[in-house]
């Protein structure tokens, strides 16, 4: 976040280089860092105290590690070899110790003087390189090492009792590097100019922002770190949300129609036919809808639910109040089982209501269209005839409803399922077709934390739907430790035909399709994993047509066994969906295409092969396709992993809890943020230096109120020039787009 002009200075400008240019090259390639401002705002990591020395112990191997030591000894040693055959060869070897543990450093050939003369025994030093194993014993090939140790008193005094910073570095630049290339540019945060307004930071008690960043390079004390990282939060939560805060106000000075359900109108017919009552949050939550839908700026909602809470029908009900108003509702799915799907399970809910025009339809109907790319085309031009005309309310579709051709006569709702499945730019050329802003409903299964909400959907009005309808039953899942205990895998098998005898149905899922075009078109996919952790890591993933052919053979020999995958014409994977809802299939082995959306109440079985292949949010999405109806549901995790595994503690987790929140806080912690506007995609750096979604709920909060309150008072943030510059130079053109679309 470059703050103002003057720290935009360029590291490397010829006429007047603030680093040497090799360095200034190294940091911009392999830590994108081009300014003075970005090089400001590259803080440590963590910090070593003098006297406290990093463990020798807990060294990680495979990994760049900087250690602060002292020389214990040091020995010159000459040899023989192919390039020194005369027993010219050297080799310095250097023990060092920290009190916890001792580690070798080993320099070679020509590179040992310099070394020989620094690393006197007794000497402290920073050491940095990648720890490796060499005859039992870990050690340090060739390290870069920077001495700890001044001239005179006065440096001795520097030292004594100072924090050092220790950077995120690069293999080609160590840290040590880093932090001087900072002292050379930190006079320049004097010119900082401080995005916070001045009564909320004296009001807060925040340090100014030059001062902020002298403390995290240069502390004196703990203190000053912890008022230096206190104060950089507050600029990261506070201006992106000022951001978000904005691209609100904006949305809601756009016109669009206001659109309110006709009393005794489409929506009240088919709430009359409703078999149930709708929970008390799908009541709230459709309250909101239709307060949003009834002003003259678009709604702008995010609807999270658990799975299987109810959310397509909150969802329907909104469309049907549309429709009675007089506009058309769209609904974009991510794939074509899941629009198939969903038109399947909103024409059979709706009844004669979905017969519009058609003999046999009532009163107050309309008519729900399907509209995908692999449509015939008697049927498409149907289809795109019905939206120009206005004959169908409803449409449900893929990316197919995006293309120019596609034509509504009054577009009034855009409701966008799994929202994480589509870019901002398809959503964008969906709400251009409405001939003033459309409403948009975005609606997810993966259950967001709600500091994630206010950043990543800040722009969104939040709607959480998180009570199961009545008659849904709970699901048992185990981890099922294929390698450790192979007769686990057997029994589940056996749990698998038990089901099916009670007749029930199950699902088998697995991370590859398994065919040969797939190896051909991915090599990486294909290529074996190289990993310490396991020799379940090193085998390609198992595939849906190998384990079906094996479980068909094998196992689950004499049950009705079929496949469906993404790469499967659309006409057959429907036929595999409509056999497998129909009962006609007993176990349908998958890829994750019916992780979402796919509903069969009969299915009460679901076993994921190599389960640890797949995200936390991931399997809990897959797990809710079990359990749907009245019989108890039963999630079984395969995996190879050993016991002790990181990977085995995730698939704990998901089989310890229902909770998709929690799991979902478990998940972020473990992935880390990303880049909350949606730049972790093209592989830049997040915007979140010190600021964590998860830990900092208090002040991404507080800073979202503050933002809002201000953005109300004054949208132009006029007389905030600091604000102003670092909206600036957060919103580069790419995540300006972003909120835009967003």
């Amino acid at each position: 976040m470059d703050l103002v002009p003057a720290l935009e200075e360029p590291l490397n400008q010829p006429l007047k280089a603030v680093l040497g240019p090799a360095t200034a090259k190294v940091m911009a390639e392999h830590l994108g860092l081009r300014t003075v401002g970005d090089l400001l705002h590259h803080y440590p990591r963590r910090y070593e105290e003098r006297g406290q020395l990093t463990h020798l112990a807990d060294l990680p191997m495979d990994e760049h590690v900087t250690v602060v030591a002292q020389v214990a000894d040091a020995r010159l040693h000459s040899f023989a070899s192919s390039r020194a055959p005369r027993g010219k060869g050297q080799r310095l070897e250097v023990t060092i110790t920290d009190g916890s543990g001792r580690l070798q450093l080993v320099f070679f050939g020509n590179g040992v003087h310099k070394p020989h003369k620094d690393l006197l025994p007794g000497t402290r030093a920073m050491f940095a390189g990648k720890v490796s194993v060499f005859n039992h014993r870990l050690q340090l090939a060739h390290p870069a090492y920077e001495l700890l140790r001044g001239d005179g008193e006065e440096a001795v005094e520097t030292w004594a009792g100072s924090l050092i910073p220790l950077y995120p570095a690069t293999a080609k630049l160590e840290s040590w590097k880093i932090g001087k290339a900072v002292q050379t540019v930190l006079p320049a945060a004097q010119e900082a100019l401080d995005p916070l307004p001045p009564a909320l930071r004296e009001g807060r008690g925040l340090l100014p922002l030059p001062e902020a960043l002298l403390k995290i390079h240069r502390p004196a004390t703990k203190a000053d770190i912890a008022d230096a990282r206190a104060r950089l939060k507050w600029d990261e939560a506070f201006v992106l949300q000022v951001a978000l805060a904005r691209r609100r106000y904006a949305d809601a000075q756009l016109p669009a129609v206001a659109r309110r359900p006709r009393a005794d109108g489409l929506l009240t017919a088919f709430d009359d036919r409703l078999p149930f009552t709708l929970t008390e949050g799908q009541q709230k939550v459709s309250r909101e809808i239709f307060a949003d839908l009834a002003t003259e700026h678009p709604m702008h909602r995010l609807l999270q639910g658990e799975v299987g809470s109810g959310k397509t029908l909150v969802a329907l009900r909104a469309m049907l109040a549309v429709v009675d108003a007089g506009g058309q509702a769209a609904l974009l799915a991510p794939t074509e089982v899941l629009a198939q799907q969903h038109h399947r399970s909103i024409t059979e809910m709706m009844g004669d209501l979905a017969e519009g025009g058609m003999l046999g339809g009532t009163e107050h109907a309309t008519k729900v269209v399907l509209l995908t790319g692999s449509m015939g085309a008697a049927a498409r031009r149907k289809a795109l005839l019905d939206l120009a005309t206005g004959e169908a309310g409803v449409v449900i579709g893929t990316h197919a409803l995006i293309e120019d051709k596609v034509q509504f006569h009054d577009l009034g709702l855009v409701v966008v399922d799994e929202q994480h499945r589509f870019g901002v730019e398809q959503r964008d050329a969906l709400r251009g077709k409405g001939k003033q802003p459309p409403h948009l409903l975005v609606m997810t299964a993966t259950p967001i934390p709600r500091t994630v909400a206010m950043t990543v959907f800040g722009d969104l009005e939040t709607s959480v739907l998180d009570q199961l309808p009545a008659g849904r039953s709970p699901i048992a899942s185990h981890v099922v430790p294929a390698a450790d205990k192979p007769h686990f895998l057997s029994r589940a098998w056996e749990r698998v035909r038990e089901e099916v005898e009670n007749g029930h149905q199950a699902y088998v899922v697995c991370p590859r399709i398994g065919d040969d075009i797939e190896e051909a078109a991915d090599p990486k996919k294909s290529a074996k994993k190289k990993s310490a952790e396991d020799e379940a890591e090193k085998r390609p993933p198992l595939a849906v047509l190998d384990v079906a052919d094996h479980l068909a053979k094998g196992p689950l020999q004499g049950l009705r066994v079929e496949v469906l995958h993404g790469r499967m014409h659309p006409d057959d994977k429907d036929a595999v969906m409509r056999r497998f809802a129909a009962g006609d299939t007993d176990v349908l082995v998958a890829t994750t295409v019916i992780e979402v959306g796919v509903n069969v109440p009969n299915a009460t079985a679901m076993v994921i092969m190599d389960a640890d292949r797949f995200g936390v949010s991931q399997l809990h999405q897959l797990r809710g396709r079990v359990g749907r109806g009245s019989a108890p549901g039963l999630c079984l995790l395969v995996t190879e992993m050993p016991e002790a595994s990181a990977a085995r503690q995730r698939l704990n987790a998901v089989a310890a809890t229902l909770d998709g929140f929690e799991l979902s806080r478990i998940d972020l912690e473990q992935r880390r943020e990303g880049d909350v506007l949606g730049q972790a995609q093209s592989g830049a750096r997040s915007s979140l230096r010190v600021l964590e979604v998860i830990e900092d709920e208090e002040v991404i909060g507080e800073a979202r109120s503050e933002a809002m309150a201000l953005v109300t008072a004054n949208p132009d943030l006029d007389h905030l020039p600091g604000l102003r510059t670092a909206l600036d130079a957060l919103l580069d053109e790419e995540r300006e787009q972003y909120l835009e679309k967003g």
